[in-house]
Parts: structure tokens; C-alpha cells; sequence
């Protein structure tokens, strides 16, 4: 009988390997998010799905409101949205790039950041609304909270994990507005604990150009495969991306396009760049495709919009 009972266990254990396996292998076509100002004069933003090459575009919120997504992992593409509560107080949700299987993750207010994951997706680093707390708050998927980072800086915003989970990145400085005079914006990097905080970027202090709204430094996003970080920054009058390296001694201009540049993405492979295009009077906005390796450029969407912004790639299984 214990002989029995073992065999029936191994055999459990070796199909719910092969599922493993074949979940792994399971075929899924990679979609790319965006945010579309649907209804400028009524503040109304939706969320758009389309394919890599620009075809099948799709309204998947479908919300009166403002919905944004700023981030995916694997299939979840979460999104914050204030449809259950006042005008641009948000909380965070999820769903499918399909727009199916809406859910409520946070039941407290979250800041308008970019945020990010690790543990396979199971952990989210994220911006608390300051009526909420002056902290980084790393949540599990379903929006309990696990651990509060303080850093030691006035301003702190967009955090996004490394590839390894073991550090964070975020926007900051050393003033809470940027109506105040002296206020800047950088990149400054930490262990997931708070500790061992490091500015990574330093913006030109010479360049009169830029405005007083424009980022120095834009929300990172971190390379999937390879040791750099990126970010948009207004430099000599035009928005471009820039990258840094972890330990911040090495930095340089990313990329050379004709347009000026915003809110990114990279694939989950790195191969491919997703990238906010604009003109220089920001009279248009699209979303265009980079192939990394080659630099090809498509661009995907056309003028049936004036803003269509921060892509974000999402896996689609069929």
C-alpha cells in the first residue's frame, strides 16, 4: 500500500511538472499598451492595445475617468484608474491586454508613478498618494503590504525594481514641488531596504534650455538583459533618452532619433524599444516601434489622436 501510495505521488508530481512545461511553452502573441487622451475636453484617458506591427487597436477600459498604464508583467497589464471614487484619486488594478479580468489590487490611494515588479510578478514596488504616506511601498500582488522604504529626499517617485529584485530605482530630490525654487529631479538608486542610496544622474547645469516642467530625469526603466538604465531628459531644448549604468559611472545619450522622445518600454527579451514620438511643439504624439538591435523604426499609430503615450509591452496568450 505504501509502495502504492508513493508511485501515485510521483506520478503527481511528474504531470504537474509537464504542466509546468507546457505553460512555459504556451504560445502568446505580444501586444503593446498606451494611453489615449479619448476626450481631452472631458479629461478622459483610456487605455489602447494594439499589435507590434499597429494593427488591431483596441479601447480596453472603456471608463469614463482617467485610466494609465504604466507597467505589465507577463500577461497582468495593471493600470490605475479613478472610476470607483473622485476625479483623478487613483488606485491600482489589473487586467488582460484583451481589457478582460478587471481587478481592484490596492485598497489605498496611489500616486500618478510608474512603478514595478519582481518575485515573477508577484511583488510590486509603488508610490502611495502623499494624503497616504511619504514612503515606497513594496505590496504583493494583491495589494498587501509588505515593506515601506523612507528615503532621506523631499521628492520621491517612479520606482522600478532591477532585473535581480534587489535594488530600486526611482526618480527624487531635494525639494517636494517643482514650483519651488532650487527644485531638481534625478535618478537615484537603493537596496530594497532603503539602504546605500546613490544619485546616479546629473543633469547639465550649464543647459539654460530647459523648461521648468521638463524632466532632468524621467521615469527609469531598466534594460532586461543589459547593465544600463534608461530615461527621458530635455536637454538643448529636445526631449531624448539617455541611459546610466547602475553604479552611475558611466552615462550617455541612448538614442539618435529625429523626433524628440518620452515616456519607453523594452520587450522582455530587450530586443525591442517602444518609445512616445513627438514633435518639438508637442502638437503630436505617437507610439513607434525601434528594433534594437538594427535600429529600424515603424512607427504604429497616426494623428486619429493627439496624444497616444507610454507604451507598455503586455503578453497576449491565445
Amino acid at each position: 500500500m505504501k509502495y502504492f501510495l508513493f508511485i501515485l505521488s510521483l506520478l503527481l508530481v511528474i504531470a504537474c511538472q509537464s504542466d509546468v512545461k507546457k505553460d512555459a511553452k504556451k504560445p502568446y502573441a505580444l501586444k503593446i499598451a498606451y494611453n489615449v487622451a479619448f476626450d481631452i475636453e472631458n479629461d478622459n484617458y483610456e487605455v489602447f492595445s494594439m499589435n507590434m506591427d499597429g494593427s488591431d487597436k483596441k479601447n480596453i477600459t472603456n471608463l469614463k475617468g482617467v485610466e494609465w498604464t504604466y507597467d505589465a508583467y507577463d500577461d497582468d497589464l495593471y493600470f490605475i484608474s479613478d472610476k470607483d471614487t473622485l476625479h483623478r484619486h487613483y488606485f491600482l488594478y489589473r487586467m488582460k491586454a484583451d481589457g478582460s479580468a478587471k481587478i481592484k489590487v490596492s485598497d489605498f490611494r496611489l500616486a500618478d508613478s510608474w512603478h514595478g515588479f519582481r518575485n515573477n510578478g508577484n511583488e510590486l514596488v509603488v508610490r502611495p498618494h502623499k494624503s497616504v504616506d511619504t514612503a515606497i511601498y513594496i505590496i504583493d500582488k494583491e495589494g498587501k503590504l509588505l515593506k515601506r522604504i523612507r528615503p532621506d529626499l523631499d521628492m520621491f517617485t517612479s520606482p522600478n525594481f532591477s532585473p535581480d529584485g534587489k535594488k530600486i530605482v526611482f526618480r527624487g530630490g531635494n525639494k517636494s514641488s517643482r514650483f519651488e525654487r532650487g527644485y531638481d529631479d534625478e535618478l537615484y538608486i537603493m537596496n530594497d531596504d532603503g539602504s546605500g542610496m546613490q544619485q546616479l544622474t546629473h543633469f547639465p547645469r550649464n543647459d539654460s534650455l530647459k523648461k521648468w516642467h521638463s524632466y532632468s530625469a524621467g521615469p527609469p526603466r531598466w534594460h532586461p538583459t543589459e547593465n544600463f538604465i534608461s530615461y527621458q531628459s530635455e536637454r538643448n531644448g529636445r526631449y531624448n533618452l539617455y541611459a546610466v549604468t547602475p553604479d552611475g559611472k558611466k552615462s550617455w545619450k541612448l538614442t539618435d532619433n529625429a523626433f524628440s522622445e518620452g515616456w519607453h518600454d523594452w520587450s522582455p527579451d530587450g530586443k525591442h524599444l517602444a518609445i512616445e514620438s513627438f514633435d518639438k511643439e508637442q502638437s503630436q504624439f505617437n507610439i513607434v516601434l525601434m528594433n534594437w538591435e538594427t535600429k529600424e523604426l515603424r512607427t504604429l499609430t497616426d494623428s486619429s489622436y493627439k496624444y497616444q503615450q507610454a507604451p507598455v509591452f503586455v503578453k497576449f496568450y491565445e
